[in-house]
């Protein structure tokens, strides 16, 4: 019998909803706070410096970030067997950003949900999507840290380590025997849950679908290509408020805090990569009013700007997965 994804119960949903408005509030009372710390009419002149075209050109960049992440979560979802979809795979991918800021990113699973009603492929197959996805993220962002490093004129510390653990977390995450053996071990060492670790390590070895040096080439440059624009975009926008640290330091700098705030578990990284940021660029000796401003408009037009894609594609997602189910059902 297959067992399928389970289903985020409205109560759930509406859960991570109000513990994601409650640490955007948290975070936003922190920026506004420093900012009337440290002057609040430098910061809002800061901010006055950027009109829509600016702005426009940074959503540009964050969404070309997005588009290529949805084509190599196209390929990878070709690598399982899924059905010819490019549109489908695209909605799926964008759908799940509103999930974004759940801890640990765990609600983006909905895309697996959607995948079982409209393919009716099962978990077993889908559910490694899930885990390759992440893992080729680190892979792209652990290269382009250590070439930021090895470019820019100055180093972060700490950024080193940090790069080697995302680059050996995603190893393992994509070597199937491997990590079929880890969750063996586990399992032989807690010796409870046989169905779980069962279901666990078929799905590790589901990763066989994704080790084609191939199309793990391919997965590694669609995913460079889409953080560089996010890291061009930071760049960007510190020039345009007169503080150009340059590319490769701008861009270590808006990886390193991705990657940190990502590793506090909080829904979204918040907090943790906004505290990174804006310590990193002070560090940098930018003066106050102009960190705060760039870390508060760079994760405006990152983070929150894929929320608001998510929440205008997650409800076309899930009608259109509930329609082409209800047909798949009655096939």
């Amino acid at each position: 019998m297959t067992m399928t994804p389970p289903l985020p119960a409205p109560r759930r949903r509406w859960r991570d909803t109000v513990l994601m408005l409650a640490l955007f509030a948290l975070v936003a009372i922190g920026l506004f706070g420093l900012a009337a710390a440290t002057g609040w009419q430098e910061t809002a002149a800061q901010l006055a410096r950027l009109g829509p075209v600016q702005i426009a050109l940074l959503l540009g960049l964050s969404l070309v970030n997005y588009v290529m992440r949805a084509l190599r979560w196209h390929l990878f979802a070709r690598r399982i067997g899924l059905p010819p979809g490019l549109l489908r795979d695209i909605r799926h991918f964008f759908g799940g950003f509103l999930m974004s800021a759940t801890p640990g990113r765990v609600g983006e699973m909905v895309r697996i949900r959607w995948i079982r009603r409209e393919t009716g492929v099962p978990l077993d197959r889908s559910a490694p999507l899930f885990l390759v996805d992440r893992a080729a993220d680190l892979v792209a962002m652990a290269l382009i840290l250590g070439a930021a490093l090895a470019l820019s004129a100055k180093g972060i510390t700490g950024a080193l380590p940090l790069a080697g653990l995302a680059l050996g977390t995603a190893v393992v995450a994509t070597r199937p025997r491997l990590l079929a053996a880890i969750v063996t071990l586990t399992y032989r060492a807690l010796g409870c849950c046989p169905r779980i670790f069962a279901k666990l390590r078929a799905m590790a070895r589901a990763l066989r679908h994704f080790s084609h040096s191939g199309v793990l080439l391919l997965a590694v440059v669609l995913g460079c290509l889409g953080w560089m624009a996010e890291g061009l975009a930071f760049h960007i926008l510190l020039v345009w408020l007169g503080a150009d640290i340059g590319l490769w330091t701008a861009t270590a700098i808006f990886v390193f805090a991705t990657l940190a705030g990502g590793l506090t578990g909080a829904p979204g990284g918040l907090g943790g990569a906004e505290a990174a940021m804006i310590a990193l660029l002070t560090l940098e000796g930018l003066p106050p009013e102009t960190s705060i401003a760039a870390t508060a408009v760079i994760r405006v037009t990152t983070l929150w700007f894929a929320i608001g894609l998510g929440a205008m594609v997650f409800p076309v997602a899930e009608r259109m997965s509930k329609r082409t189910g209800h047909a798949v059902e009655n096939r």
